[in-house]
């Protein structure tokens, strides 16, 4: 398994990809219809620090839980050892939502301010400069989550986790959850295809069904794949979002 930290926190040899390399979001989906989703937000980040001083920019994906904040995985705010990091953004970073065509659509657009690491699992809250007020946030779900159930994933990750690109276009695919541990849920690609999943720059892209949050991308195989993704589950921390979110 890969860290998904490593593909969405960014590929260290890769820098920030021209808009006309852009691939779809997660691979092996399919395109989210228009007016859809618009909690999914896209996080790009710029000037990630490196040990030897350099930088590079990045993405990752995220969800609006309350109209000032975004959730997403916690290994996207880190410092140059890749240590997850609580406090003042570690970087610039801007947060769009309200969108799923960037080529025809402008969304909503936030600075990120602040950073607050879940200690339960690998998620983090963001904090917003300004909260958005047209778009509504996702629930997020108090159940335990049951072995068997479809969940829908979007997000702006890359076709593939060979040359990734950030997408411009937002993708969707159906995944069932196949195992339910303490803190996280692992899941499989159901449709279009089996091998729907997660990919590059979808770290934090939410898992979701009935209207609810149910988990966070942090974790996979190489994507496409037609193995075990490991997700954050959402219902162990709703009281800590809840908590910060009022």
């Amino acid at each position: 398994m890969r860290l998904r930290a490593l593909l969405a926190a960014a590929v260290l040899t890769i820098t920030t990809a021209p808009a006309a390399l852009a691939a779809p979001a997660v691979a092996h989906g399919s395109d989210v219809p228009p007016g859809q989703f618009g909690f999914v937000a896209k996080l790009a980040m710029t000037k990630i620090p490196r040990p030897d001083g350099s930088t590079y920019g990045s993405y990752c994906t995220g969800t609006l839980v309350a109209p000032g904040w975004v959730l997403t995985t916690g290994h996207c705010f880190h410092d140059a050892h890749r240590t997850r990091v609580s406090g003042k953004v570690p970087y610039p970073t801007t947060v769009t939502l309200g969108l799923v065509d960037e080529a025809t659509e402008s969304g909503v657009a936030r600075k990120a301010t602040e950073v607050l690491q879940a200690k339960e699992n690998d998620v983090a809250l963001v904090r917003l400069d300004t909260p958005v007020s047209t778009v509504t946030p996702l629930e997020v779900s108090r159940a335990v989550p049951k072995v068997g159930r479809q969940l829908t994933l979007a997000g702006w990750g890359s076709l593939t986790g060979t040359n990734p690109a950030p997408a411009t276009r937002m993708q969707q695919g159906t995944v069932t959850v196949a195992k339910v541990d303490q803190t996280t849920l692992g899941v499989r690609g159901a449709a279009p295809e089996i091998t729907t999943s997660a990919c590059t720059y979808d770290s934090g892209a939410p898992y979701f069904a009935d209207g609810e949050l149910v988990a966070v991308e942090a974790t996979g195989p190489g994507c496409p794949h037609a193995g075990i993704e490991t997700t954050s589950r959402a219902d162990v921390i709703a009281d800590w979002i809840a908590t910060h979110t009022a």
